[in-house]
């Protein structure tokens, strides 16, 4: 039985891994959050692996606030690169198999195809840049491991667009939403699913991927969605506009090519309207 143990349980993602790792029984699955495991300080990382012997290690745990990461760089970088580092170091010693959420902000955002895995990268936000140093530390460290990158994600759990704008329209509120980027909306839960789906395949074709929902939408069509889905279109207050002023820059086009992922692991991704739609009519439920 392969053990395994998420990192940063108590994130959006993380909640959605356990949510779904009832569905894989097979597994011996443990989910740690930051107060049994920072993966900030490297000698209790090493010491948590050291005494658990672990299999596979899915690492969720990030410091994830674009806006504030500009201002709270050391932050960011310690948690995003550093705290990797760390993570990485300790699965290479006991050969556990690396499984680490990366972001499309590694990219500047000025192609208009999707991205694919061998893209330059160049970010232009702190987030991205901590983001894209963690990555490259677990590609110099670790011969076992699987990047995913991802977009735009949202659940039902914790902080994201999906539920601030459903708080926000509770409370009345007037909102004008952005048109200027374009990237892919995507559900957590399908990527915890996909995770799990790729640890049962059990390949070993270790290395970069792209994850997202399929198609694409600027966050306007993401709000707009988020209302028709919820039957709150014809009451809630929605404006668009084509500047939005923020303290982080953020690519202007991040969508991600997906095909690797899909073909590797024979996944099939859901567009995003859909998975969001279905999500909302399940909580309404």
């Amino acid at each position: 039985m392969k053990k395994i143990v998420v990192t940063g349980a108590n994130g959006q993602l993380g909640k959605c891994l356990r949510d779904v790792a009832s569905n894989f029984p097979q597994f011996d699955n443990h989910f740690v959050d930051r107060a049994v495991l920072n993966i900030d300080d490297p000698g209790s990382v090493s010491e948590f692996f050291e005494s658990n012997q672990f299999d596979i290690c899915i690492n969720t745990a990030a410091y994830t606030n674009v806006e504030k990461a500009e201002s709270e760089q050391e932050a960011a970088f310690k948690t995003n690169a550093e705290g990797v580092k760390n993570l990485a170091k300790a699965c290479s010693a006991q050969g556990t198999t690396l499984i680490h959420i990366s972001t499309d902000y590694v990219f500047d955002g000025t192609k208009q195809t999707p991205y694919k895995e061998a893209d330059a990268v160049n970010p232009i936000n702190a987030y991205g840049a901590s983001k894209l140093q963690g990555e490259e530390h677990i590609q110099d460290i670790c011969e076992q491991f699987f990047i995913l990158r991802t977009s735009w994600l949202y659940s039902q759990y914790g902080h994201n667009f999906l539920n601030s704008m459903l708080r926000f329209a509770a409370e009345g509120r007037d909102l004008t939403i952005t048109t200027e980027q374009v990237g892919a909306p995507t559900n957590a839960n399908d990527l915890a699913e996909a995770i799990y789906t790729m640890i049962e395949s059990g390949k070993e074709d270790y290395g970069l991927y792209h994850f997202s929902n399929l198609g694409r939408a600027t966050w306007y069509d993401f709000a707009e969605a988020i209302f028709k889905c919820s039957g709150q279109l014809e009451s809630v207050k929605l404006a668009k506009t084509a500047h939005y002023s923020t303290f982080a820059k953020r690519p202007a086009f991040s969508i991600l090519d997906t095909r690797k992922f899909s073909e590797t692991f024979q996944f099939e991704l859901k567009p995003w309207d859909q998975s969001l739609c279905d999500l909302i009519e399940n909580h309404k439920k």
